[in-house]
Order: structure tokens, then sequence, then C-alpha cells
């Protein structure tokens, strides 16, 4: 391995014992090029090419307030395969907010658990007062990577390989981006919603595979919301109204405090995709709240939506641990809030909603074939959980047809991160691939890149790679093959 080491980045943090400052979520702060990557076990396959990329949480600056491990700064793993070999670099995504701070010397705004007075400069996002660290999710359209911020961010671009970057995407509305827009890999175009503290509360949009904005309208909402995640069909877009967002009082006085809504249901738009607002159709459904969609799809007269349905979406506190961070702790652990493999089926021609429960295990951050995105599939690839902890600790592979599973779990002390699907070169069938990961053990205080061929998970990997350093974790990833790298 060949490694080239870039200048080091300012950082003021210090030493604590914030549990998500530490173990698996230690921030890293360099910055590297890496080339020849050494193989661990197995051989890197020969039938892939394109690029795995993977965002992360990253604290450069000592914490304002309460830290919240989404309020760090935003910095993308880039692993490349081609003919055999592997690559790889990490970058910190230059925000206006991490280059304000590394000016200045340290951190400039609280974050997601902080009162709106700590920030000393006006923020970004629906809060109106976090640092747009572009921390959440990344995707690559148009031939380049996006990476975007949970709250609303400004969406930021970068060279899918290099990792150079290209600033602030040109055609983002004044109310910023969500953190999960949607890539339809058949068409090109990329759907995205907003939302914010003021009427119409949310919109919706579509951009070409020319990178120009085609549409972009208004999902009238009630009040403030805090829709995460969205979904696609071939035709549609489908966007949420869930029971869970502010409370309406405390936030007349800047304090942000979500709640669970009882009696509220849960509400779903339908809008078809380049539609107009009065088009959009409304259907409810059982309340709950759902952090990511997994695919959606039509068949007849309705629309089919695969989701992780949270059974607790706002959980008591956790005991133990770090005092003052016991609901924090209990939001980011999955044993708390009990995301559910779901289906939810809209039926057009009558307007009624159907539910029903995939699976009853604990599982979340899906992944699919996203050459089937949009379209009727059938495997999805779920991961598990560390019980008490946002990390992950293995994989299901579900068959939505029969109805069966297998599943493959790392030892313990070692993490995983969200694993896309990479279609082998010339592949037909839907599972014909492999699922890419980093993973990050703590027994060995290093990370590496596992291939593991999506036909047989249970296997485990075919392949684990060696990287240059140990990654601290973070939230989503994408692939990308080598054709989608040139728009």
């Amino acid at each position: 391995m060949k490694i080239e080491r870039l200048a080091p980045v300012a950082t003021s943090l210090q030493l604590s014992n914030h549990p998500y400052l530490n173990g698996a979520w230690t921030p890293l702060h360099e910055e590297v090029n890496a080339t020849d990557l050494a193989v661990i076990e197995g051989a890197i396959p020969t039938d892939i090419d394109g690029v795995y990329l993977r965002n992360t949480e990253n604290q450069v600056h000592q914490p304002l307030g309460r830290f919240h491990p989404f309020d760090g700064d935003g910095m993308i793993h880039m692993i490349s395969f081609a003919g055999g070999k592997a690559d790889y670099r990490n970058r910190f995504v230059r925000t206006r907010g991490f280059e304000a701070e590394q000016e200045a010397g340290g951190s400039l705004w609280g974050g997601l658990a902080d009162p709106v007075k700590l920030a000393k400069r006006p923020g970004w996002g629906a809060h109106g007062f976090l640092k747009d660290s572009s921390s959440t999710d990344i995707v690559v359209h148009a031939g380049r990577a996006l990476s975007t911020f949970y709250q609303c961010g400004e969406g930021y671009r970068l060279d899918p390989v290099t990792l150079d970057q290209q600033g602030i995407e040109s055609w983002t509305p004044i109310d910023g981006i969500s953190a999960h827009p949607k890539v339809d890999e058949a068409t090109g175009e990329l759907m995205f919603f907003n939302y914010s503290k003021h009427a119409p509360y949310m919109h919706y949009g579509v951009v070409g595979a020319d990178n120009r904005l085609k549409t972009y309208i208004p999902i009238p909402l009630p009040g403030p919301r805090l829709p995460h995640d969205m979904a696609f069909t071939e035709h549609y877009a489908i966007l949420n109204d869930l029971p869970v967002f502010w409370d309406a009082e405390l936030l007349k006085r800047d304090i942000h405090a979500v709640r669970l809504h009882e009696g509220v249901p849960s509400r779903f738009a339908i809008v078809p995709r380049h539609g107009t607002p009065d088009q959009i159709r409304w259907f409810e459904a059982a309340p709950t709240y759902v952090l990511h969609w997994l695919n959606a799809y039509e068949d007849g007269d309705e629309v089919v939506l695969d989701g992780y349905f949270q059974e607790d979406p706002t959980p008591q506190p956790k005991a133990g641990g770090l005092p003052g961070y016991e609901h924090m702790m209990a939001y980011l652990d999955e044993e708390s809030f009990r995301p559910k493999l779901h289906r939810w089926r809209f039926n057009l021609a009558d307007g009624t909603t159907k539910e029903e429960r995939i699976d009853d295990r604990i599982l979340e951050f899906g992944m699919i074939n996203n050459r089937f995105a949009g379209r009727k599939y059938r495997y999805a690839y779920s991961t598990v959980s560390e019980p008490g902890w946002f990390l992950f600790r293995g994989f299901v592979k579900t068959d939505l047809e029969t109805r069966t599973s297998t599943e493959f779990m790392l030892p313990p002390g070692v993490y995983a991160s969200e694993a896309p699907f990479a279609p082998r070169i010339g592949s037909t069938e839907e599972d014909d691939g492999y699922l890419v990961s980093f993973l990050t053990d703590e027994n060995t205080g290093t990370s590496e890149c596992v291939l593991i061929d999506a036909r047989r998970i249970e296997d485990g990997p075919v392949c684990r790679i060696a990287l240059p350093h140990k990654l601290c974790s973070g939230t989503h990833s994408v692939w990308a093959d080598r054709a989608m790298l040139a728009g």
C-alpha cells in the first residue's frame, strides 16, 4: 500500500468520555490518498468496476455544548475498484461552516441537542441555527457526488473519484436539500424534498440527468414537520407527514422538542413525478415514524412502499452511561425505537391503505440493487444494530417473495457501515453482485473494506482489504458503477 498524507486540518477537539467521541466513533482528522491497497484475505474480484462512497461524522472542534454524533463534520471515504485492484482516499466536505470554523479555530455553532442561544452566528437547516456539516448522505448524480445534511443543507458536490471539492450545488433551493435525495438510474433524474418552519413547510423537486432543475412544487402541510426520507416509483414520488415532530408550543420559544402527537395518523403524499400541487393524493396509515424507506413500486392500481416502521418512535431515556445523555442514547438505539420491515399499499383507485409486517426483527438502513429502484424488486439487505448503540453488527438479506432470509453477523467488537449492492459486470439477475462495506475493528484499532457475495451473505466476506487508518462510524453510503461516474 502506498500512502500520501495531506496537510492536517486544524482541530481544537479535547479528550473526553463522550460515548460518541470514542471507540468506533473516534473522530478521524487525517486525509490520505492510498493506492495498491493490500488484501488481507481472498482476492479483489475483477467483475466489479466502480466506487463505494461513505459519508461519516468527524467532529473537528471542541463542541460548544452537548455533542450529538450528527453534529460532526462530514467526511467522504472512497474506495475504487477496477481490474482486481483497489484505491482509497478520504476528504472532509469543505462546507461554509467547516471553512468558517477552520478560520476561527473553534466551534461557531451548537448542535442538535443544544439551545439556539449557543450559536455564535446564524446557521442552516430547518432549525435555523445548526452548522450544515453535509455529513448525512451521499449519492452520485450527473457524474458527480452530492453530499447532504439531515436538517436540509445546501448540498455539496465532489468528484466521486478524486473527491475534489466542487462547491455548493447551483440549483439548491433557499430551503435546502434534505438528507435523502433519490437517484433513478433508469432515467438519470434526481428527486429531492426539503422542509422548514414556514408555510408551506415542504417542497419537492426533480433535477434532470443534465443537472438542471425541472420541477419544484410545494407540498403543503399543517405545520412544521420532520420528514427524513422519501421514495419513488416509475411514475410517482412519495412524501410523508408523520406524527413525530416538534412541540408547537415549545417551538414558539425556540425549543426544538420532538414528541409523538397522539391521535394523529401517518399521512403519505403521492404525486406524479413531474406533477403539480393539485395532483397530490393523500393517504392515511397507522401512526409511526420512519427514518428510511427501502423501495417503492407500482402494482396495478396500487403503489407499494417498503420501509422501517418504528414501534416506539419517541422512546424513554436510557438509564446508565454518561449522565445528561440518556435521551440521546435512547434515540440512537434501535432496540429502543424498534424499527421493523413493513409494507404499505396505497390504492389509487379507491383511496384506501393496507399495511403488513414483513419481518418482526429489529432492522434498519436497508439497501437494494439500485437498478431496481422504483420498480418491482425481490431482495433487501438490512443492517442489524448493536444493542444500546448506533453501530451495525451484521446484515440480513430478505427475499420479499418467499419471506425468507439469511444473515451474516460480525465478531464482537467489529462494526460495519451501510452496505450498498454492487452489481457484477454484465449481471442480469437482481442479486448477482456484492455487498460493499467498511468495517472498524475495535479489538485491533484498524479498519478494512469487505466484499460479500450477495447470493450467499451467510458465507461472509469473499475479500478483505486493509485501509490505511481507522475510520470513524457514520451514516450513509452509495455504490456507483463506472458508467455512472461519466454522467
